[in-house]
C-alpha cells in the first residue's frame, strides 16, 4: 500500500519556480473549493508538458525529468499516461487498475496491478485534475495560503496535510497551485517525511480535448520483458 501511494503522489507532482510572494487569507478557502466543485462537474481531460524536479536531500542533488502528460476521466474512473522524453525515455500509464512502467532502452514493462487500492491511487491523482475541491477536506487538512501568479494564471495556493497515517508516512505535506475556474493545478509540490520531494511545473495546458487511446497503450514488441513485482 505505501509503495502504490508514494508512486501516485509522485506521478502527480508538480514543481515551482521562483513565484510572487502568497498574498490572502484562509477565509477565500470556501469559494475557492466552491469553483473547484463547479468546475469539476465538466471536466473530462487534460494534457501538457510537464518538467519534474525531484530533490534528494541526502545527496543534496535534483534530477529533472521532461515530457508530455494526457489524463483522462471516464465512466470506469481514470486514464493517466506520462510519456517523459528526457533524459531518459519512460512511458508511465495507470489504466484499468494497473499501473505500468515502460523502459524502451532495455525493453522492459514493470506492471503492478493496483485494483484493491485504485480508489486511493485515484483520490491522489485527481489532485491536480478535476477532482472537486470539497473532497479534499475529506482526506486532508486544508489551509490556503494566499494567491500567486503563476504562468500569468491567478492560482490559489492550497497546503494539504493528509489524514490518514499510513499517506502522511509517505507523503508528508502537499502544495498545490490551483487555478479555481478550470479546477487544474499548474503547480503541485509533494514533501516527504525525509525531506526529498519532488515538483513539477505543467505548461501549455489543453484541457477537455479528445485524446487518442493511442496514448494510453505502451508500443511494446513481442520481445519486451514484464516483470510483475
Amino acid at each position: 500500500m505505501k509503495h502504490i501511494l508514494l508512486i501516485a503522489a509522485l506521478l502527480l507532482s508538480m514543481c515551482g519556480f521562483a513565484q510572487k510572494p502568497a498574498t490572502g487569507d484562509s477565509g477565500d478557502l470556501e469559494p475557492v473549493l466552491a469553483k473547484m466543485d463547479k468546475a469539476s462537474a465538466s471536466f473530462k481531460s487534460a494534457q501538457a508538458s510537464f518538467q519534474w524536479d525531484q530533490f534528494q536531500r541526502m545527496v543534496n542533488e535534483t534530477d529533472v525529468q521532461k515530457g508530455v502528460v494526457s489524463f483522462r476521466r471516464n465512466s470506469k474512473g481514470i486514464d493517466a499516461a506520462f510519456n517523459i522524453n528526457s533524459p531518459a525515455p519512460k512511458i508511465i500509464v495507470f489504466k484499468d487498475g494497473k499501473l505500468r512502467i515502460h523502459e524502451p532502452r532495455i525493453d522492459q514493462v514493470t506492471e503492478r496491478d493496483v485494483t484493491k487500492n485504485k480508489s486511493d491511487v485515484e483520490a491522489v491523482m485527481s489532485l491536480g485534475f478535476g477532482g472537486r475541491g470539497h473532497d479534499l477536506p475529506k482526506a486532508y487538512q486544508v489551509k490556503m495560503t494566499g494567491w500567486e501568479t503563476v504562468d500569468n494564471i491567478k492560482t490559489a495556493k492550497l497546503e494539504l496535510i493528509p489524514k490518514d497515517e499510513k499517506f502522511r508516512n509517505v507523503v508528508s505535506r502537499i502544495l498545490l497551485w490551483i487555478d479555481p475556474e478550470n479546477d487544474i493545478s499548474l503547480k503541485q509540490q509533494f514533501f516527504e517525511p525525509s525531506g526529498d520531494y519532488r515538483l513539477a511545473h505543467y505548461t501549455g495546458i489543453k484541457l477537455n480535448g479528445k485524446i487518442s487511446d493511442d496514448a494510453f497503450k505502451l508500443k511494446t514488441t513481442g520481445k519486451t520483458k514484464v516483470v510483475t513485482p
